[in-house]
C-alpha cells in the first residue's frame, strides 16, 4: 500500500499512451502511486483499439506491436498464448490488441504488487492548477485530485468540422461528427458521403459495407489520395537513411532517388529512422512547407494498410460500390426530406456537380489545429498559460524530455505529455514503435523528477 510519502503520478488519458506510460511508471516496483484518469469507456482503448469489428485491423505487423521496447515479441506470444494464429509478420485485429492492452493494465492492478499501486478512474480531466507543491486535478465530476507530476496522454483529438458543414447540418441527424464513436446500422438506406480519403475513411467505409452490404459509398478529399498497401516483408537490409540536416526538397529529392531504385514503400520506410532527427533539425519555415506540400504523399506511403484491408477496399472501388474523388465541397445543405443536397467541384476545374446523399460522414481524420480543440483541460491550460500551442499549432508545444512549455517559454519539470499532442515536436509519435519508446523516456523522467530525497 502507498505510504503518504508515496510520489503520485496522475496520468490523463488510458489510450496506448497514457497505459504504457502507467505500466512504464509501476514496473520494476517503483515507488509511486500512479491515478489514471480516462474520460471515456471502456478504459484502455482509446478510439484506435475500442473497435470490435474484425474488419479494422492494424496497419502495422504484430511483430512490431509490443508494448515494451524492450519485449519484441510479447503481444505476439501473447496471441499465442490465446490460440490466434498470428505470426510477427502479420495483422492483427484492433480489437485483440485492445485485450492485450487491457491485459497488461489488469495483469498490473490485480497482481499483488499492483495493490493501492494503481488506481483506474473513470472521470475526464476539465482543469490542472499548481497545488501546493504539486498539481490539483479538476474531474468532470467535481472531485480534485492531488499530483507531484501529471502526464497528459490525450490521443488522437476528434475531427473538426470540415469547410461546408453549416450549423444546422452539424445538428442534423444526417451528420456523423465523430467517426470513432457512431453506429453505422442506424444510418437510412441510400448513399453516403465521406469527406477525407485517408486511414479513417477505409475504417469508415469498411463499417458501412458491414452493416449495409451493397450501400454507395463516396469519399472527397482535396487530393484524393488513398493509403497504400502493405506489399511483403521488409527488406532484411534497407536503404541507409539520409543526412538528418538535409531539408526538405533534399529528403523529398532523396526519397524519389531512393523509390526509383528500392520502391516507395521501403523508400520511406527507410527514412523512418531518422524522421525524427529530420524534423527537429527542420525550422519552422521547412516544416511549414513539408505540411504544405508533402505531408498527404508522405501520410498515404507512410501508413498503410494491411494486404486484407487493402484487398476488400480495391474490391469496394472495382465493383463501384466506393468512389474517391478529388475535389471541393461548394454547398451542402439538409434538405427537406432529411437528405443531404449539395454540389463539389472536381480538382482542377471551374464548374461544379450536383449531389443527393442521405448522410454525411467526417472522416477528415484528427484535427491538425490545436487551436481549435474542445478540450476543455487542453483550453484551460492554454487559457491559465500553463501551456502553449507548438508553432505549427499541430500540438502542445513541449522541450526535449517531454516537458511542457508554459506561454514564456520555459519548461515545467512535473508536467509532462506523451503521444499524439506532442506531434509537432516529434511529427511521427502516432505508431505504436514510437510512443512506446516515447512513454518509457517520460516515465524516467517522471521517476526521477518525483523522487524523494
Amino acid at each position: 500500500m502507498a505510504s503518504p510519502s508515496t510520489p503520485v503520478i496522475a496520468v490523463v488519458g488510458a489510450g496506448f499512451s497514457g497505459v504504457t506510460t502507467a505500466l512504464q511508471l509501476l514496473r520494476d516496483g517503483a515507488a509511486v502511486r500512479v491515478i489514471l484518469l480516462e474520460r471515456n469507456t471502456p478504459v484502455g482503448l482509446g478510439a484506435a483499439y475500442a473497435s470490435h469489428n474484425p474488419s479494422h485491423r492494424l496497419n502495422v505487423r504484430a511483430g512490431n506491436m509490443s508494448a515494451w521496447p524492450d519485449q519484441p515479441d510479447d503481444f505476439v506470444a501473447w496471441m499465442r498464448d490465446l490460440g490466434v494464429d498470428v505470426g510477427p509478420g502479420d495483422f492483427a485485429t484492433r480489437g485483440d490488441y485492445g485485450r492485450y492492452l487491457q491485459g497488461l493494465l489488469a495483469g498490473i492492478v490485480e497482481g499483488p504488487e499492483g495493490a493501492g499501486r494503481l488506481v483506474v478512474a473513470p472521470d475526464a480531466v476539465v482543469g490542472l492548477e499548481p497545488g501546493g507543491d504539486g498539481w490539483r486535478l479538476t474531474t468532470a465530476m467535481g472531485r480534485p485530485i492531488l499530483a507531484d507530476a501529471v502526464v497528459l496522454a490525450l490521443g488522437n483529438p476528434p475531427p473538426c468540422r470540415p469547410a461546408g458543414v453549416d450549423e444546422a447540418l452539424a445538428a442534423s441527424r444526417a451528420y456523423v461528427a465523430d467517426p470513432w464513436r457512431w453506429d453505422p446500422a442506424r444510418l437510412p438506406n441510400g448513399p453516403v458521403l465521406l469527406l477525407g480519403t485517408g486511414l479513417t475513411m477505409v475504417d469508415v467505409a469498411l463499417s458501412l459495407e458491414d452493416a449495409m452490404p451493397g450501400r454507395k459509398i463516396i469519399a472527397l478529399s482535396r487530393r484524393g489520395l488513398t493509403p497504400r498497401e502493405h506489399q511483403g516483408e521488409p527488406p532484411a537490409r534497407p536503404p541507409s537513411p539520409p543526412a538528418p540536416d538535409i531539408p526538405p526538397l533534399a529528403a523529398l529529392a532523396w526519397l524519389r532517388r531512393t523509390a526509383a531504385v528500392h520502391g516507395w514503400r521501403t523508400a520511406v520506410d527507410a527514412l523512418r529512422p531518422a524522421t525524427q532527427d529530420l524534423w527537429r533539425g527542420w525550422s519552422v519555415a521547412r516544416k511549414q512547407a513539408f505540411l504544405r506540400h508533402a505531408r498527404p504523399f508522405w501520410d498515404v506511403h507512410r501508413h498503410r494498410l494491411s494486404p486484407e484491408v487493402a484487398s476488400r477496399v480495391a474490391d469496394l472501388r472495382r465493383t463501384g460500390r466506393l468512389t474517391v474523388a478529388a475535389g471541393k465541397i461548394v454547398r451542402l445543405a439538409e434538405a427537406e426530406d432529411g437528405r443531404v443536397d449539395g454540389a463539389w467541384r472536381p480538382r482542377g476545374e471551374v464548374g461544379s456537380q450536383p449531389f443527393s446523399v442521405t448522410a454525411v460522414i467526417n472522416a477528415t481524420g484528427p484535427t491538425g489545429d490545436v487551436t481549435r480543440s474542445d478540450d476543455p483541460l487542453v483550453l484551460d491550460l492554454i487559457r491559465r498559460g500553463l501551456a502553449r500551442p507548438d508553432p505549427l499549432r499541430l500540438g502542445l508545444d513541449v522541450d526535449a524530455g517531454n516537458r511542457l512549455r508554459d506561454v514564456s517559454g520555459s519548461a515545467t519539470p512535473t508536467l509532462f505529455a506523451v503521444g499524439p499532442i506532442t506531434r509537432g515536436a516529434w511529427w511521427e509519435i502516432n505508431a505504436v514503435p514510437d510512443i512506446r519508446g516515447q512513454a518509457a523516456l517520460v516515465a524516467q523522467a517522471v521517476l526521477g523528477a518525483t523522487r524523494r530525497p
